[in-house]
This record gives C-alpha cells, structure tokens and sequence, in this order.
C-alpha cells in the first residue's frame, strides 16, 4: 500500500487496526513520557550543578579563609541579615529611630518579603532565627539559577545560556547569594517576571514584579521593564487587552505600596528615603559620588580592595554597553541598565556596589557569548578562573574586609 493510501485511510479504520495488533508488537506509550522526564532532567542540571558548583567552592573557600572573630556558620548571616532577623522576629517599628538627638537608620529600610519567609520557614520548621534566614536563601538561589536559566534559553543559544547561568553565581560578590541577604530571593522574583514577561503571561507577571517590589527598592527595574514588554506588545499588536494593563499596573504596585507604608509609620511621605541616608548615607546623586570614588582611587588609591572594586565596576558598565550593542530583548535591556543606574547612581557604600550588581544579567551575556564560542576545552577552562575569581573575592570581603557590604 502506498503512502497516500495510508494518509487517506479513515481514522476510525486505522484505530481498530491499532486495537487488534498483539500487545507486544505495540509501541511502549511509556517511552515518550520518559525521554520527556530524561530531557527535563537533563535540563535541571546545568542550573543546579552551577548552582551546587558555587555553593561548593563558596563553603570551601569560606573553610580556607579562617575568620578570627566567626564560626563558620555565622558567617551565612552577618551585617544587614540581623535587621531582617530582627523584622521577621518582632515585625518593624511604629516611627523613626534616634541616637544622641540625631536621626538614624532601623528596620524600616527594609523591605518586608524576605522577613516574612524567614518567619514562615521558622514557624513551619521550627529551626532557628538565623537558621531559617539561611535556608530561605539558599532555595531560592537553587530556584533562581533554575529560572535564569529558563530566561537565557529563550533568549541565546543553550550553550550560551549554560555559561550565562554559570557566570551569574560566580561573579563577584555571587556569594550574596548564599547569605542571608534579599539577593537570591530578588533575582529569582526578577527572573521568573521577565520569563512570565517573554511568555506573555501577562498577570503572572505582574504579581512577580510586585513581589520583587516588596523584596527590594530595585523592583521597580522590574516593573519598568514590565511595562516596556506591554507597550511592545500593544504596539505590534494593536490592541489592548485587560490582562496587559492589570499585569502591569499590579507590577508597579510593591515598591510605592511599602515606601507608602513606611511614610505613614514615621509620619513623612519621604521617610523611606530619610532612613536610608541617615542609617547608610544612601541618596541618589546621580553618580557623582560613583564617579568620585572612581576617580580619586585608580589616581592615589593603594588599597587593592577599592582598587579592585573601581576595576569592577568599569567591567560591569562595559559589560553592560556590549550586551546593548548586540541589541538584546528590549525589556532584559530595561532591567539591567536600571539595575546598574540604581547601583552606580547613589551614594552608598563603594565596597557594597557590586553586591547590588549581582541581579543585572545583562552583563554576563557578551562573557557567555565569547565563552560559548571558544573551544570547549578553552571556554572551561576560562570559566573555572573566572569562577575562583570571583568566588574567592566575595569570601575575602566577607570575612578578611572589615566593613559591611
């Protein structure tokens, strides 16, 4: 029988043909289903082996690197991780905080999301403060290279991505991850917006933007580039439907919803802002104290520390300038230049500023792109330099440097 006589055979014909061949001749239905589960499988693991990868060389540098004053279990949660500790324990303050007449900073600059799942975690545990703090951390650093991955894929060739998810949890400062910081909660929430965003999944992503509002002030990248992506597809599609607008008006949500909050605990509709100038002396500038410190260190500077700090930051900006020359996914593009506007445009601390570079993703991608096309030989080897790089530079500042980052 020819091939168009099998085509044009009734379907109802060919079913009881099925139905009358002997059992074993029959194809295993059960084999789709397990090269299915095989490739997801597969899948899962180039985002949680870089995953496993960084915690591992983080645990075992932070074990090489002795602290004097740490254990090493206590050095999962120092500096900021006490306030969020302190919030998920006792909840925040009714007002603005003073020492010696003067303002000062306290719990309210602190947005409330991560406390909240340190103290779900406790509750439902039972494991200790600080315990819960670490743990809620770590899932979601597991969950978002899963999720960054998913991102990348849709947006580059697979290899590209695989080195992309690998150079988001070794850059420098990539062990903020793994402390009990809003890091690894922030980039999974940003992530999984965007990857609900490329999908058009419009009210998915409007509720993960608000929640990476409530999570961090940085949100509000997320909300921008979510309105970007619905623009976008209004214009191309000449239409509006209710999905994008409520998608997008939830996503602006969390971040005035918290600072709005926090002005009428203390009183001012500006008191956010106050608290966090006067606890950490971080205002908006406009990045004359970004371009300051850069300046006076790589003229007289001769610490390495703020030297090394100037190097990386030019790199995260260049990195960023190459990924926009290769003109990426519009709202990928919003996201990161606002991630790295937030970071180099105010006057914080310098030796924090590339922790709060470790969400961008926009600029590992030229580095993942070069490293996808070298041999593979090559391109892990490179890699793997790259990795105890910058691993072993977040250690140091954690426990040889001093100062909070």
């Amino acid at each position: 029988m020819g091939h168009n006589a099998l085509v044009d055979e009734p379907l109802l014909d060919a079913g009881r043909q099925h139905c009358a061949e002997p059992a074993a001749a029959r194809p295993d239905a059960a084999q789709p289903a397990r090269r299915s589960t095989y490739r997801y499988l597969r899948a899962l693991g180039v985002p949680l082996g870089a995953a496993a990868g960084s915690a591992l060389l983080h645990c075992l540098l932070l074990l090489w690197l002795d602290s004097p004053t740490q254990s090493f279990a206590s050095r999962f949660h120092v500096w900021d991780a006490q306030y969020y500790v302190q919030i998920a324990q006792s909840g925040y303050p009714h007002g603005y905080a003073y020492a010696n007449g003067q303002l000062t900073g306290n719990n309210l600059a602190f947005f409330p999301l991560y406390p909240l799942l340190i103290r779900i975690t406790h509750s439902v545990s039972g494991l200790a403060w600080g315990t819960s703090a670490v743990v809620v951390a770590w899932l979601c650093a597991f969950a978002a290279a899963v999720v960054v991955h998913r991102l990348l894929l849709s947006l580059v060739p697979a290899r590209v991505a695989a080195f992309g998810v690998a150079l988001v949890f070794c850059q420098p400062m990539a062990v903020s991850l793994w402390i009990a910081y809003t890091e690894s909660l922030f980039l999974l929430l940003a992530a999984a917006a965007l990857l609900a965003v490329r999908r058009e999944s419009w009210l998915w992503a409007g509720l993960l933007s608000c929640l990476a509002g409530l999570t961090r002030s940085t949100g509000l990248a997320v909300a921008a580039a979510l309105v970007v992506a619905v623009l976008l597809a209004v214009r191309r599609e000449r239409r509006v439907e209710w999905r994008m607008v409520a998608g997008a008006v939830l996503g602006c949500v969390g971040v005035p919803a918290y600072l709005g909050w926090v002005g009428l605990q203390v009183g001012h509709l500006n008191g956010w802002s106050h608290i966090q100038s006067a606890g950490w002396g971080t205002a908006w500038d406009w990045g004359r104290s970004t371009v300051d410190f850069l300046g006076s260190t790589l003229h007289n500077s001769d610490g390495w520390v703020p030297v090394s700090v100037a190097f990386v930051l030019i790199g995260y900006t260049l990195a960023c300038a190459a990924a926009l020359m290769e003109r990426p996914w519009p709202p990928l593009a919003v996201y990161g230049v606002l991630i790295l506007a937030a970071s180099l445009g105010q006057s914080n601390y310098y030796h924090s500023k590339p922790r709060l570079l470790v969400p961008v993703l926009l600029a590992v991608l030229p580095l993942a792109s070069g490293l996808a096309r070298a041999r593979r030989g090559n391109g892990l080897l490179a890699l793997g330099a790259l990795a105890f790089f910058g691993c072993w530079f977040g250690v140091y500042m954690l426990t040889i440097w001093p100062y909070a980052i």
